[in-house]
């Protein structure tokens, strides 16, 4: 029972975790080892350009995590999770050592050794506090969780719970699983007020239980297609009301939106083919193009019409700006359909977007 106790998340180490600041050189620095990644592919100062800008004005505002390794005289500190913070820290202690924000490195610290088991529920955890994690993972991540709960519950309660039960690989079929071992006991019950307390999230149970009903109802091949289009949830529910009633219907207009690369499409056709059950995939695409367009249309004309004390005598040609916005449309597609940027040229685009966002924030507040 303990093995398993420990297998999520409630070792004793896990419980004995501190915050410290941790220098950025030296002794007491922390090290780390490749995380899953090819080194300098997310991790050179081009890429972490907006990371170091964002650190140089307002600090670390998520802690790394640390496990803490006994060594001798001195313990060795070992990165877990936030690779990308340390690098960008230690590039602003070297290159702007008089911003006092990168003087040293937030960290949340654990007594080490941690099992493989321990520090990848830390991360877990860790990761749920991103603001840019997928719908799809985050979902996954929730249930897995109050998977955890409810397991601790139910040994706690002396219900049995056979190996292979939490050895489940799909979050939903496990959690199921364990749901059917609780029975009527209302005191092993894992409620989501309760699961979300534990993760300190900013997320309301009303919206972790859409995240989990989206994840639930949606193809798993559609979920992670819609992750790495970025579909939002709203979206995700209303392709999943439309596919209960007409499920062909909904997976053809995902194929068409997929097949153009047009995800913001998505919405509308969604809500057309809703409108209209004798509406085509193909014809439901097309009325949300037409909608989409007269947005644009209708924004296009509103700008235009600002009052002229907004205006300034160096307006920017507007050509340059329908040639600027035209290019960047072409370039969002092509790389939705699968193209890559040169390593180079990424790091040009992330300072020019950080650059660009800069002069017009400056612009509409002058």
């Amino acid at each position: 029972m303990t093995d398993v106790v420990e297998q999520f998340g409630l070792s004793p180490r896990l419980r004995q975790r501190r915050f410290a600041l941790l220098p950025l050189r030296g002794e007491g620095s922390p090290f780390t080892e490749l995380q899953g990644r090819v080194p300098g592919d997310s991790t050179t100062p081009a890429e972490l350009a907006d990371l170091i800008s964002s650190i140089g004005t307002v600090g670390v505002l998520q802690p790394v995590l640390v496990e803490e390794i006994e060594t001798g005289a001195h313990p060795a500190m070992k990165l877990a999770a936030g690779e990308r913070r340390l690098r960008a820290c230690r590039w602003g202690a070297v290159n702007r050592p008089d911003n006092p924000h990168f003087a040293a490195l937030p960290a949340v610290i654990c007594p080490g050794p941690l099992s493989d088991e321990e520090r990848r529920v830390w991360q877990l955890v860790e990761n749920l506090a991103r603001e840019s994690l997928r719908p799809g993972e985050l979902a996954a991540a929730l249930v897995l969780d109050r998977c955890a709960v409810l397991l601790g519950k139910l040994l706690a309660g002396g219900h049995a719970v056979p190996a292979d039960v939490y050895a489940i690989d799909d979050p939903m079929a496990r959690f199921a699983a364990m749901e059917r071992i609780r029975g009527t006991d209302k005191d092993c019950a894992a409620p989501w007020a309760e699961v979300l307390t534990r993760l300190g999230l900013q997320l309301s149970p009303r919206k972790a239980r859409e995240l989990v009903r989206a994840f639930a109802e949606m193809p798993r091949e559609i979920a992670q297609e819609m992750d790495e289009a970025k579909v939002s949830l709203h979206t995700r529910i209303r392709f999943i009301e439309l596919r209960r009633g007409r499920e062909q219907a909904a997976q053809d207009i995902w194929a068409a939106v997929k097949s153009t690369g047009q995800t913001r499409l998505l919405p509308s056709a969604l809500a057309a083919a809703t409108a209209d059950e004798d509406l085509e995939p193909d014809q439901a695409l097309a009325e949300a193009g037409r909608i989409q367009e007269q947005a644009d249309t209708a924004r296009a004309e509103k700008l235009r019409a600002r009052p002229a004390q907004h205006e300034s005598a160096d307006t920017i040609d507007s050509r340059l700006v329908e040639r600027a916005l035209a290019a960047l449309r072409q370039l969002i597609l092509d790389l939705v359909r699968g193209a890559e940027l040169g390593e180079h040229d990424r790091g040009s685009f992330v300072l020019l977007l950080d650059q660009l966002g800069d002069a017009i924030h400056r612009g509409g507040t002058a």
